[in-house]
């Protein structure tokens, strides 16, 4: 009987079947990522599964029976991050994490965070094959709401669990449904005094590795299936609220009018220009944009929009950040709109240790894999730890540089490359 999508087939079509040694098995990975990727399937082959949902639950579940199997002992905490813990010689050394998360955008791929989090659970299959105990104690961790799509913050799990999360932004987060943290919470299965609890001592870890597709082109031109992350960019989200006077369209006279969305829109053509005057690794994105009420023969009283300010130098990052919004105040002068500017999300760009870099590198050469370098211009969990303890990223090479889509796709053969050089990796770190 055919696949009702052909996710597992695809995979395993033109698979490295010599890839399948030290205990790693691509084709458990490819019936992994497949199983996953039912949960919220959409009907373009892609997924939705925002964070706190019950498609989020459903596969962390489904991940924890995995893990459970694995050998792993499973906890989750009031944020909705699940901690597997696996003990090794030397109980008493901190542990060694890796993983990543399992929620997606509003119609996502199948890699985007899925492969992170099996990687680093078929390094500890791998381990259960061949008999081998870790030196230090593993952990996989699953964090919860990467994506930011639920509240239009994201990374929400790793930063309750580092504690980053403050009482004024727990009190102004609200959901695409304008439900608060404390009813999505409640509909989940915890609660926000839970939630306030998840933060850890995250000093109890050495080291947090992460595996992430790539996002980008770069390994592609390169023709090498893994490659190394630099420097992880940090973003910050604005939501920019242009507010105006409502009006009929056919009634109200051109002259006079105080119209938000024009306001907006002469905004949005101007955000391409503002980067490169900050420096050559800064974007700037406007990526979602409302306008009430919405209606074809009125004009708009409020439009809102959210831009996505991103760079791998704080310094650089910032000084964007407020030219953006001088601009922004400027239209709204020019307009005679009003503005009101709200910061969402501000996370500090992360460099990566060269002893850590280097130490891929040994890993990558073993496997005959010429290193690349490359920055993440995208946020992710491994970032928000590494305020805290050292983190270190490896990307897996993606078709066409495609992320956030449906068309998503990095071949077997180059994730099982990724999973040994994660496994090597860790092997490595754990002698140190």
């Amino acid at each position: 009987m055919a696949l009702e999508n052909p996710v597992y087939e695809d995979l395993m079509n033109g698979y490295d079947q010599n890839l399948d040694r030290s205990g790693i098995k691509g084709e458990r990975l490819a019936k992994r990522l497949y199983e996953l990727s039912k949960i919220g399937y959409t009907q373009i082959g892609g997924v939705r599964r925002p964070g706190l949902s019950d498609e989020e639950k459903e596969a962390k579940e489904l991940v924890k029976q995995w893990m459970a199997e694995a050998g792993f002992s499973i906890i989750e905490d009031g944020a909705g991050n699940v901690i597997g813990r696996l003990e090794g010689k030397d109980n008493a050394a901190k542990a060694i994490a890796s993983g990543s998360h399992l929620d997606s955008v509003p119609n996502g791929g199948n890699f985007d965070g899925p492969l992170g989090v099996l990687s680093a659970l078929e390094v500890a299959e791998a381990w259960k094959e061949t008999g081998y105990v870790p030196e230090k104690p593993y952990e996989l961790i699953i964090f919860t709401d990467e994506e930011g799509s639920r509240f239009n913050s994201g990374l929400t799990g790793s930063r309750a669990m580092a504690g980053d999360i403050t009482e004024e932004e727990i009190q102004q987060l609200r959901d695409y449904n304008g439900e608060n943290l404390e009813q999505v919470l409640e509909h989940y299965g915890s609660s926000l005094g839970a939630f306030k609890k998840a933060k850890r001592d995250v000093s109890e870890l050495e080291l947090f590795v992460e595996v992430h597709i790539e996002q980008g082109k770069r390994l592609e031109q390169e023709n090498q299936p893994v490659g190394i992350v630099s420097g992880i960019a940090g973003p910050a989200w604005l939501e920019l609220e242009f507010t105006g006077e409502a009006g009929h369209a056919g009634n109200t006279p051109m002259i006079g009018r105080k119209d938000p969305l024009v306001a907006a829109a002469e905004f949005i053509h101007g955000i391409p220009d503002f980067p490169a005057q900050v420096s050559g690794t800064s974007v700037a994105t406007i990526g979602k944009m409302e306008v009430f009420p919405n209606g074809i023969n009125v004009i708009p009283e409020k439009v809102v929009l959210h831009a996505d300010i991103r760079d791998i130098k704080e310094e650089t990052r910032d000084k964007l950040l407020q030219q953006i919004k001088q601009y922004a105040e400027e239209v709204a002068g020019r307009r005679n709109v009003q503005l009101a500017i709200k910061q969402n999300t501000k996370i500090m760009p992360v460099p990566i240790e060269e002893t850590l870099k280097r130490k891929l590198e040994e890993s990558l050469n073993g496997l005959g894999i010429k290193p690349v370098h490359i920055p993440s211009g995208a946020g992710h969990d491994a970032m928000v730890l590494g305020r805290y303890i050292p983190v270190a990223m490896l990307f897996v090479r993606s078709k066409d540089g495609i992320s956030h889509n449906p068309k998503e796709w990095s071949s077997l053969t180059d994730c099982v490359y990724g999973i040994h050089a994660l496994k090597d990796f860790i092997e490595n770190a754990m002698k140190d």
